[in-house]
């Protein structure tokens, strides 16, 4: 039985985000305040779905001066510090892998797919391989690849690279995350709004785990800032 207030943290916890997620919407669509890479106008609020007041913190700070509109009314936004170039790159990661759990966890639920007879191993991998194909995507078409005007061939090296090495990173705070809940804790079923919660609580997780991968790619000039 789900105890009652997980019930309600889970409630607050996911509706919070949902307002946060609409706040951002808003200032993009309604206010027009329209980032210069338009798929950051995706990964925004989707971050905010699960960091919440943090996700829309972090696009105040670090995305809204990215807008043709802010830099007009402000001029050329603020130069990022090595640490909020990471926040912000580590932005797209978890945007992908938030993705691959919406599409994974019903598609393995609902077909029965396993590894070893554990729907837990198929989860994990289907999630990392959307999640790596989606941020593989990401690079090669908006981000490192035509910033540092890399060849095609090139690109796909470095693109792949930034890839697996974020996803990997992330899914030690993620994975882990489910290990725990289906080894140590509970499951909740997908209807139940416990599941967006702890699942919220995933995607933190690898956010925090996969900030030091981003910050090492980043500094090493292997991927560029968005």
């Amino acid at each position: 039985m789900i105890p009652w207030w997980l019930t309600a943290v889970s409630w607050f916890f996911v509706g919070l985000a949902l307002l946060c997620a609409a706040l951002i919407l808003y200032d993009v669509y309604g206010r027009g305040y329209r980032q210069r890479v338009r798929v950051m106008e995706v990964v925004w609020p989707i971050t905010a779905l699960y960091l919440g007041p943090l996700g829309l913190l972090l696009y105040y700070r670090l995305g809204r001066p990215r807008s043709e509109r802010w830099q007009k009314e402000h001029g050329s936004a603020p130069e990022k510090s090595l640490p909020a170039a990471a926040a912000t790159g580590g932005t797209p990661g978890g945007a992908a892998s938030a993705i691959g759990h919406v599409i994974g966890v019903p598609l393995v639920v609902f077909s029965g797919l396993s590894i070893a007879g554990e729907p837990l191993w198929m989860m994990i991998l289907l999630i990392a391989v959307i999640a790596t194909v989606l941020l593989f995507f990401f690079e090669y078409l908006f981000s490192t690849v035509p910033a540092r005007g890399l060849t095609a061939s090139k690109g796909i090296g470095v693109a792949l690279l930034i890839a697996l090495v974020t996803v990997l990173a992330f899914d030690v705070g993620m994975g882990g995350w489910m290990l725990v809940m289906h080894f140590l804790l509970f499951m909740p079923p997908l209807t139940d709004v416990t599941f967006l919660f702890l699942m919220q609580i995933g995607l933190i997780l690898g956010f925090l785990t996969g900030y030091p991968a981003v910050l090492w790619l980043v500094r090493r000039g292997v991927k560029a800032t968005v």
